[in-house]
């Protein structure tokens, strides 16, 4: 264990020169006096490891010097091919470039690190899309990807969901696009808006790609990217709250037990435990009637409906007279002979 964490700190060093004690200790998940001992016995063992005090203190190594430690153990040529996602990189148009690199690393490497890579490939896949959805690629995400690697605003325009069932509405917005994030097979912008901080509070903003309508880059204009910024802890902070703000309506609804049960996988988790903070007790039939926040009442209209009889809409009237309908149109249908509906 020591050893891999050696040669860790040693490469650690190499790419990030200047990284304090406490930096790699939270880099190796040990105590800054771990760090010290390991410095040293990286100098005992030959490594050219120095440490400067002062404002720009930190660990260096000496000019010139690189570590020769690239050969790859098998378990970590393993974990290296698990790491690619065949869709994501397609959708991103660099599926090519990725099998170039794969191509060129598996040369390289020594037989016994080759057949470990390869066996890693056999054994395991990551499929990220949802159950019952065709993935597609939205038209917009080469454009944005391209974006995003080359750090240059863009201005969006896309379909924002309207409120309280009200018909999307179309916006233009200047972005500086930061990041792409696959979650259960839709992709998503994670971008500041630019020059706006004091009214929108850090400016941070978060957009389905499948409603980008379009995307024009902002006369090739490039941003100072925040090299401070994290996409993944952005993600994890904030995924939460963004996935609520999507849900813009309410509906009012009665369950049966296996309508309550089967509710959380139906329409998400997002909502649904508020939704159930606030259900009221079972009736004498057993029936709970909540309140559910929802997108808009066609997401609600389609997932709903999913549950059959086992719930009620109660409001508001328009989603209501849409789900009286169904089942008139449904009790006609299934009221015939089969081959008399019509």
């Amino acid at each position: 264990m020591r050893t891999a964490r050696l040669i860790r700190m040693a490469f650690l060093v190499q790419l990030n020169p200047g990284l304090t004690a406490g930096a790699l200790a939270r880099e190796l998940d040990v105590s800054e006096r771990t760090v010290i001992r390991d410095v040293q016995a990286l100098q005992e063992a030959g490594v050219p490891v120095r440490s400067e005090r002062g404002r720009v203190g930190g660990y260096y190594l000496a000019a010139g010097y690189r570590t020769r430690l690239t050969a790859l153990h098998p378990t970590e040529a393993e974990t290296l091919f698990l790491s690619g996602l065949p869709s994501a990189l397609r959708d991103l148009g660099l599926s090519d470039a990725a099998d170039t690199a794969r191509l060129k690393l598996m040369s390289s490497l020594l037989p016994s690190v080759r057949a470990a890579a390869e066996s890693s490939a056999r054994r395991f896949h990551l499929d990220a899309p949802a159950w019952f959805r065709q993935p597609s690629a939205p038209q917009s995400l080469p454009e944005l990807a391209r974006a995003v690697w080359s750090d240059r605003t863009v201005e969006l325009s896309y379909a924002r969901p309207g409120r309280g069932g009200a018909p999307p509405s179309a916006v233009s917005r200047v972005v500086e696009p930061y990041g792409l994030v696959l979650k259960a097979g839709v992709w998503y912008l994670v971008g500041r808006l630019p020059g706006e901080g004091a009214e929108y509070g850090g400016a941070w903003r978060t957009y389905r790609v499948d409603r980008v309508t379009a995307v024009a880059p902002d006369a090739g204009k490039p941003f100072p990217r925040d090299p401070a910024f994290d996409l993944a802890a952005h993600w994890e902070a904030h995924a939460a709250g963004f996935a609520r703000g999507l849900l813009l309506t309410t509906v009012t609804v009665r369950l049966t037990e296996q309508g309550l049960h089967r509710l959380p996988a139906v329409v998400g988790e997002a909502g649904v435990e508020e939704a159930l903070t606030g259900a009221s007790a079972p009736d004498a039939t057993g029936l709970v009637t909540l309140v559910l926040p929802t997108e808009s009442q066609d997401v609600a209209f389609d997932q709903l409906s999913r549950l059959g009889a086992d719930v009620e809409v109660l409001a508001p009237a328009g989603l209501r007279a849409r789900f009286r309908e169904r089942a008139l149109a449904l009790a006609a249908l299934y009221g015939a002979e089969p081959g008399n509906q019509r």
